[in-house]
């Protein structure tokens, strides 16, 4: 471990078109200051400041905020180059920032935040480790997230859509956004494409949609709620069907997107090797979501310090003889947030039988409970048994076996 005076600290404030660096001693006193843009070809000039300031037998260390989005191209440079980068929380910056006498905001500012959180809390970030493997599954993570989000939307509007022409459309089928119902809508986006079709037509057509899976039973139970909410037809009705069939044709090309995107997404997490979908509750996206978050495994030293990075570490706050743990608010949100979601689903049980998905979960939130825990904070116990979990399976690849539970506890 490197003494504190035999380094220098540099702070990268991150943007779109140009970076501002800033550069300290570890007694916070700023050395230098340059701002550079975005540009592998600009790179270099940030290298040559730095050197200004690197006398015999001192160490630089880069900090940056942004090693996956604005900043991977600088994170990459310097890591390719073996410079040494962290990863700066930017809630921790933004705390920095705000916690001043005066509170400025600048890109100066900013960078010199980021060096100084770098200086202090330098043991306890992770070390910047753009690989190109997890970044692009990072992206396509990202990009599957706003086809999702989209396919959302569409199916919303289809809804509402559908609402002025059926009003009794959510009758018709389980699922509004089904592949049999779209195709029905897309055919009879309003009543008034249904005048004159009887129910024997109506009934071969929905058995070839559903491969014999609805019934003359289907045909006549449709035609009757359309009889029974009266006309709907209005002027311009061929311009309101067009929107229906619009927004089902949209829906359908963003459904086959996100299948394309999960390919992409497979054949990358194959390369990994990791076994995480093993586990109850992940699946390929949530493996992939996952990963796209911690990244490199090795970068984290321990399960403690991947739980303080997604924020799944409780803070203590003491005071004399007294101390209580706080739920922190710290940490990678998003990845907070995918745990969270994992530990919910640990305790769920089966539709059928009611029986726990995850014994060995499902009998410690009881236990939590019953020492006094609220849901929440045996949830959040959860989650921070979940993250060693994690860590133990990225770092090892191993398959996720559920631990044994007595049978007496069990019951």
């Amino acid at each position: 471990m490197l003494q504190p005076d035999k380094l220098i600290y540099v702070g990268v404030d991150l943007h779109k078109q140009h970076h501002t660096a800033v550069i300290i001693d570890c007694w916070n006193r700023k050395l230098g200051e340059i701002k550079f843009d975005n540009k592998p070809s600009a790179f270099p000039q940030l290298e040559k400041e730095v050197k200004k300031h690197a006398k015999k037998g001192i160490s630089v260390v880069y900090g940056l905020e942004d090693v996956g989005g604005f900043g991977r191209a600088l994170a990459v440079y310097l890591t390719e180059k073996n410079c040494w980068v962290k990863e700066v929380n930017a809630k921790l910056a933004n705390n920095r920032r705000k916690s001043h006498v005066t509170v400025e905001k600048s890109d100066a500012w900013d960078a010199e935040c980021v060096a100084r959180v770098l200086r202090d809390e330098l043991y306890n970030l992770p070390d910047a480790k753009p690989i190109d493997l997890y970044w692009a599954i990072s992206q396509l993570v990202t990009q599957r997230k706003w086809q999702a989000k989209s396919l959302t939307g569409m199916v919303k509007r289809l809804h509402q859509q559908l609402g002025y022409h059926y009003p009794s459309y959510k009758k018709f089928f389980s699922e509004v956004d089904g592949k049999t119902a779209l195709a029905f809508w897309h055919k009879y986006p309003s009543p008034s494409r249904l005048s004159g079709v009887g129910a024997e037509e109506l009934a071969k057509y929905l058995r070839k949609l559903s491969n014999n899976g609805l019934s003359t039973k289907k045909a006549e139970q449709i035609l009757s709620l359309v009889a029974e909410d009266g006309d709907t037809t209005r002027d311009f009705q061929d311009k309101r069907d067009f929107i229906v069939k619009g927004l089902v044709r949209n829906i359908r090309f963003y459904g086959r997107e996100l299948t394309r995107i999960e390919r992409e997404i497979e054949s990358l997490m194959k390369q990994l090797g990791f076994q995480l979908e093993t586990m109850t509750g992940i699946e390929l996206v949530t493996a992939a979501e996952l990963v796209s978050e911690i990244g490199d495994i090795h970068r984290f030293a321990s399960p403690d310090k991947l739980a303080r990075f997604a924020g799944a570490a409780p803070v203590v706050a003491a005071s004399g003889n007294k101390f209580r743990n706080y739920k922190s608010k710290q940490g990678n949100r998003e990845l907070h947030d995918i745990i969270k979601a994992l530990a919910i689903r640990q305790i769920a049980v089966t539709r059928t039988k009611k029986e726990p998905r995850n014994p060995f979960f499902y009998n410690y939130y009881g236990e939590r409970l019953a020492a006094g825990k609220t849901k929440q904070q045996a949830i959040i116990c959860i989650m921070r048994k979940l993250v060693n979990v994690i860590y133990y399976l990225m770092k090892t690849k191993a398959a996720y076996e559920i631990p044994v539970v007595p049978s007496k506890e069990a019951a």
